[in-house]
C-alpha cells in the first residue's frame, strides 16, 4: 500500500456504485485514511456497527421502538415481561436535512445476511445522496469491490 492514499478510485468507485464492500488490513489504518478523504470531500460521514442493526430502512429513516434489555427481577405488571417500547429516532435523521451527500460507514459487516446486505444496496439506489461502505472482513491489502457484486457472488 502506498505510503499516501489519495482516496480519489475509491471515492469514485464509491460515487458510482453507491455502496461498496471494503476488506481492510487487519492492523488498521487505511479505513480511517479513505474516511478523512471522503470528509474532506464534503461527505457527512456517519460510523456505526452492523450488529443489532435490524430492519435497515426501519433503522436508518423511520421512527422504530426498541425494548430495553431485561435486568432481572422487574415487575411484569406495567409493561409485560418483554418490556415497554421506546421510540428512537432514524439514525440518520439529521443528515438527510441538508443538501450534502450522505457516507455510512458500517464496520463489522460480515455479520449481514445476504437479504440485509441486498437491502443496503437498494437503499442507495432510492436516496441519491446516501452512499454506503460496508467493511467486510479483513485482508493481506486494502481492497474494496460494488457490494451489489458481492451480495451476486454469494
Amino acid at each position: 500500500m502506498p505510503l499516501l492514499l489519495s482516496g480519489r478510485g475509491f471515492r469514485q468507485d464509491l460515487e458510482r456504485a453507491g455502496a461498496i464492500a471494503l476488506f481492510a488490513p487487519l492492523e488498521g489504518g487505511a479505513e480511517t485514511r479513505l474516511l478523512r478523504r471522503l470528509r474532506a470531500a464534503g461527505y457527512r460521514a456517519h460510523l456505526t456497527s452492523a450488529r443489532g442493526l435490524g430492519d435497515p430502512e426501519a433503522f436508518l429513516f423511520q421512527l422504530h421502538g426498541v425494548r430495553p434489555p431485561h435486568l432481572g427481577h422487574q415487575s411484569v405488571g406495567r409493561g409485560a415481561a418483554v418490556g415497554e417500547v421506546q421510540r428512537v429516532m432514524p439514525l440518520l435523521g439529521v443528515e438527510l436535512e441538508g443538501q450534502a451527500p450522505i457516507l455510512l460507514w458500517l464496520l463489522e459487516g460480515q455479520v449481514l445476511s445476504t437479504a440485509e446486505l441486498a437491502s443496503l444496496v437498494s437503499l442507495t439506489r432510492r436516496e441519491p445522496r446516501l452512499k454506503m461502505v460496508v467493511e467486510m472482513g479483513g485482508a493481506r491489502a486494502l481492497r474494496w469491490q460494488p457490494l451489489e457484486q458481492l451480495v451476486a457472488g454469494v
